[in-house]
Order: structure tokens, then sequence, then C-alpha cells
């Protein structure tokens, strides 16, 4: 892996590219765009930790021409923004190149490859049209699942709070495999100073960690509240773990089963104190919120396979109406 692009140098992008770039281990790039894009040029990048500020000299660019064909992707950019991306990513794609969205919630590949969904085409919560299945090879991808706490100060400049965390591993149904080029980026994610795990069964990974954000994630949008308060609320958490439970039961159909109880996770979610959810910060600094990633995607999975789940509806509708109000989704 000599080259690796960030498509997208925000609070996940920025984290990665900047502990790729000041390991130089690779030859780091990245696609980004205004303000970001500004302030990479005069300054690099830039990673705030609690040991300092890391700093190194960033290629960055808005035109995917001009990087040219990668041998690693890293798809760091918001949901709402991927089908844009997708469009424009052809220039950084060759025959053997890793495309490895680092992206909260269900990715558009997650369901290739699963009994009962070739039929219906990809989903159209993350992927309307199936844009980005054509743009990006589903043999190209890697899956990925990062479990890291970051935020952007300011354009250009990321704050890490914690967490290290990166799970990689093959996105093919058959799991339980591990293969060079995976361990190829997990060598690379290493000497950056991650703790990587080679997944066999990243789909698992995925959905694990998306049952956890479920609910959690847009409740704290609608509420204005810290997990915490959301937690100590017992129609609330009463609420999210039935939703939960339908997530669970959707997950169990699709090879993907969670072994834990609602109140299990609550518990280990109590843990963290009083933080905000990264959707209840997009609200407050007025950006599009990842709701079909996170909510839309277990909705329409369960629809498709039929697994009855009124409470993940609920939620859907709730977190969609409330953000449309306020222009973070789009109109019906």
């Amino acid at each position: 892996m000599k080259k690796v692009c960030i498509v997208g140098a925000g609070a996940i992008g920025g984290f990665i590219g900047t502990r790729l770039a000041a390991a130089g281990s690779a030859e780091v790039c990245t696609l980004a765009r205004g303000a970001t894009l500004e302030a990479l040029r005069r300054h690099g990048w830039r990673l705030q930790t609690a040991a300092g500020l890391v700093q190194a000299p960033a290629r960055a660019s808005d035109s995917a021409a001009e990087l040219g064909v990668q041998d690693l992707v890293v798809v760091a950019v918001k949901g709402p923004a991927l089908t844009a991306v997708a469009r424009g990513i052809a220039p950084l794609l060759g025959p053997h190149t890793c495309v490895m969205p680092a992206m909260n919630g269900v990715p558009w590949w997650f369901c290739e490859g699963v009994p009962g969904f070739a039929a219906g085409g990809p989903l159209a919560s993350v992927d309307p049209g199936g844009e980005v299945a054509r743009a990006v090879r589903f043999e190209s991808v890697l899956g990925c699942v990062v479990h890291a706490s970051t935020s952007t100060a300011e354009p250009g400049l990321v704050v890490h709070k914690v967490g290290q965390g990166l799970i990689v591993g093959e996105p093919a149904g058959d799991s339980g495999r591990r293969s060079a080029r995976v361990q190829a980026v997990v060598q690379l994610l290493a000497q950056a100073g991650f703790d990587v795990t080679h997944s066999e069964d990243v789909r698992h990974d995925i959905w694990y960690k998306l049952w956890g954000n479920l609910t959690m994630n847009p409740v704290s949008a609608i509420t204005g509240a810290t997990i915490d308060r959301v937690l100590a609320d017992p129609l609330l958490r009463a609420f999210c773990s039935a939703a939960m439970q339908e997530a669970a039961a959707i997950g169990a159909r699709i090879g993907c089963p969670i072994a834990q109880s609602p109140e299990d996770r609550h518990a280990i979610t109590a843990r963290l104190g009083a933080f905000k959810t990264s959707m209840l910060q997009d609200v407050e600094a007025g950006r599009a919120i990842e709701l079909d990633a996170i909510v839309g995607a277990v909705h329409e999975i369960g629809q498709r396979i039929g697994v009855p789940a009124p409470n993940v509806a609920a939620l859907l509708g709730l977190a969609r109406l409330f953000a449309r109000v306020r222009g973070l989704y789009p109109a019906a």
C-alpha cells in the first residue's frame, strides 16, 4: 500500500490521514474541498492529541484526476455526500485499488451476497439508484469499523478525544477468511499507531457497532440530551431497548447475530458519561444528519426480509421529520 488517498478530510478522515502521513510509511494525499482544502494547503495535516499537536505535509486537491490512481482509497465523508463522491472518484481507482469506507452506519455494499437481496438491488436508503455500487466495484471494497472519538476544532484541525481502534476485513458474505490485501492495510495502519484488528467477519462488526448507535444517535439529536440523560429516563431507555431488540432480530436473519442484551449495551454506554453523539453535534452545527445509514438502512433491511420493526420505524419517522423541519434532511 504505497499510495493512499483520504477522501474527506474531516474528523475521521483527518485523523487517519494525519497519522498515516506522520508515520511516513505511505505516500498520502487527500481529496478535499472548500475551507478544509485551503487549510490543508496552508498548514498541512494537523491532529491535536493529549500528547500535543501532530503535523505532516499534505498533498491536497479538489481534483481526483490530479491525484491519480491509488493503492488504497479511504472514504471518510458523511453519508449524505457519498453519492457525489462516487460520481467523481473514478480517477483514483485502478484495477487493484482497495476502497475502504470509514463511515458511520450500514455501508452501500453491506447486503451484497446476502440471500434475499439480489433481486431487490442496492439499499435505497444508502445508495439510491445504485450509483455508488456502479462506481465502486464490490471486489475492490474493504470493510472498516472505526472506534474512535474525534472532532474538528476548525477546518483542517482534528481533535482526538479517545480511542485508536480500527477493524478491517473482507466484505464478502462467506466471511471467515483473511486476505493478503487486508493484512497489508492492517500493517500500514498499525505502523501509524492505530489499534487494528484483522476481522474475519467485518459485517458482524459493522452491525454490532450500528446496534449500539441506532437509538442513541437519533434520540439524543431529537431531545438535545447527552447520553447519560437519555439512559436515565426509564421510558426512553425502554423504547431504545425495544428498537435494539428489533435490530437484533434483523441481524440474526442476515448472519449478524448479537449476543448482548440491550441492557448489557446500555451499561457499557453509560460508562462513557455525559457525552454528545455525533448526530447531536451535527444538529447543533446545522449539518445534514446521517440518518439513512444508521436508522433508515435498518428499517429497509427489516422490510425486505419481513422482520417487523415498529419501534425502528417510529424512531426513523420522528428523527426524519425533526431534521426536515430544520433543513437537515432532504424534503419528501
